[in-house]
This record gives structure tokens, C-alpha cells and sequence, in this order.
């Protein structure tokens, strides 16, 4: 009988395919692989690129040269808000991806367990937008993307908890803040099918955010640290920038972040004694 394909081998082989659409398909199969026991949870395998693959288009700007979007009241800004959201969703996946190559083996098999199923969250969400670009005549890959969203992953490379405290807990949450306006927006617009989808994003991106604060708790018991004051310092470590409000405190507390955790990060005096 052949061996089992290790786990991050086969991490390794989604986050090494180029093509969009490709590679959100490549991780739900890995998911389904997963869930089927066909994947050797082992720590050999081949080594975990610093990068993923990208497709040849979108071009990939530094975050000063990226066009400004305005509010997507015409269809050209509503098609370069979603362009911009499949984006984060693409790099999302490989986020959930290169967290289980590097760290699943040496983690319970829930932790690969959680993290698989949310690549393949990621993935349909990636495919649900693709759906609204096309619906748009467009697709993924027709404007310039911003090349900063991997900063993150490559400055926690080496450590889980600050990767667990910076992707999840901080990125993800922002989309928490954020998403209920824009659905506000294309509702406010007529646009059902986009509303409809940022809804289902966001009903999901709770349930990543509550697996970080929960597999990052864990760390901390290990450790013997408290968490909340774990994540700030881990976040003014790595993180840069401030965690601005506006928060959307109710969809944090259904994640596990309560408001002590975040309210001051990087927030200037004045702005922490309102």
C-alpha cells in the first residue's frame, strides 16, 4: 500500500498553485482529503514557501499606489469594492493553509481539523465573489490588487501565537467591523446578491475568529499567560498599525474577543480617554 500524502505536502501543493479559481478548488479538495483520513498528519514533508503562488493578474501594487475606491454607488466601484474583498479572500485562503503546513503536525488534529475547514470557508467565499465579478462581466484578476495582505504571515512565520493573535484576531475581526456597512450599502442599492453574500461571509468569518481567540487560549493555558494581555503584547510586537474602531463589539463577544482585549491597541491617548 502506498504511503499517505503528508500533511504538508499536501498544504504545500495548495499553497503552490497559481491559479485563482484553482486554488480555492485545490482547498476544499484537501479538505475533503482531510475529513477521509487520507492525509498522514506528520511533520515531513516539503518545505513551506515563504510566498504563496499567485496568478499572473491581478498586478500586485504597494498599498501607496493602489487606486482610491469610491463609495460603490456606480457599477465600476461596486466591481472594485468585490474585486478588492476576493482578494482578501484569496489570500485568506493560503492563510488558513500555510498555518496548518507550518504548525498542524505538532498540534492536536482538531487544529488541522478547524483550520482545513476554514480554507475551504475561505475558498467558497473566494467563489462566491468570483461568481458576482463575472455576473458584473468582469472576473477576478481585472484591477491591481494591494501586495500587502502577506506581510502578516511572513512577520509570525516562526511563532503560532503571534500568528493566531495578528491574522485571526486582528485582520479577520476588522472584516467583523466592516462587512455590516457594506451590506448596508449594496441593500441600500438593490444589490440582494451581493448582500447576500457578504452576510454569508460574515456569519462565517465569526467562526474563524472564534477558532483563533480559542486555539490561541489554549496556547496561553500552556503557558501559563494571560491571554488578553498576551495578545495586546503581540500585537504592538507585530502588528503594524492600530486596531481602529469603529468595533463591531457584539460580533467580537460572539468570537470571544471582549472589548478589554482591543479597545486600546493603538489607539493615541486622547482617543483612549473619550
Amino acid at each position: 500500500m502506498a504511503a499517505a500524502e503528508t500533511l504538508r505536502d499536501a498544504c504545500v501543493e495548495v499553497l503552490l498553485t497559481a491559479g485563482a479559481d484553482a486554488k480555492a478548488e485545490a482547498a476544499m479538495r484537501l479538505n475533503l482529503r482531510w475529513k477521509a483520513g487520507v492525509i498522514s498528519l506528520s511533520e515531513a514533508g516539503a518545505a513551506v514557501p515563504d510566498r504563496p503562488a499567485r496568478p499572473a493578474r491581478p498586478a500586485l501594487l504597494p498599498p501607496a499606489a493602489m487606486p482610491k475606491r469610491k463609495r460603490a454607488g456606480s457599477p465600476r466601484a461596486r466591481f472594485a469594492l468585490l474585486h478588492a474583498l476576493a482578494h482578501i479572500e484569496l489570500n485568506a485562503i493560503d492563510l488558513a493553509v500555510d498555518l496548518v503546513a507550518r504548525w498542524g503536525a505538532g498540534m492536536p488534529p482538531a487544529f488541522t481539523g478547524d483550520w482545513l475547514q476554514i480554507a475551504d470557508e475561505e475558498a467558497r467565499h473566494f467563489m462566491l465573489l468570483q461568481g458576482l465579478l463575472r455576473g458584473a462581466g468582469g472576473c477576478y484578476g481585472d484591477l491591481p490588487a494591494h501586495d500587502g495582505l502577506w506581510e502578516a504571515a511572513l512577520v509570525t512565520a516562526h511563532d503560532l501565537e503571534a500568528r493566531l493573535a495578528v491574522v485571526p484576531q486582528v485582520l479577520e475581526a476588522r472584516g467583523l467591523d466592516v462587512t455590516p456597512v457594506m451590506i448596508e450599502r449594496f441593500e441600500a442599492l438593490g444589490d440582494a446578491a451581493a448582500a447576500a453574500v457578504l452576510a454569508q461571509i460574515l456569519a462565517d468569518e465569526i467562526g474563524h475568529v472564534e477558532a483563533g481567540n480559542r486555539w490561541f487560549r489554549k496556547l496561553c493555558a500552556e503557558s501559563v499567560s494571560e491571554p488578553s494581555a498576551r495578545f495586546r503584547a503581540l500585537v504592538e510586537q507585530h502588528f503594524r498599525g492600530a486596531v481602529k474602531p469603529p468595533f463591531n463589539d457584539s460580533a467580537r463577544r460572539q468570537a470571544g474577543l471582549t472589548t478589554d482585549w482591543y479597545a486600546a491597541l493603538g489607539l493615541p491617548d486622547s482617543a483612549t480617554k473619550r
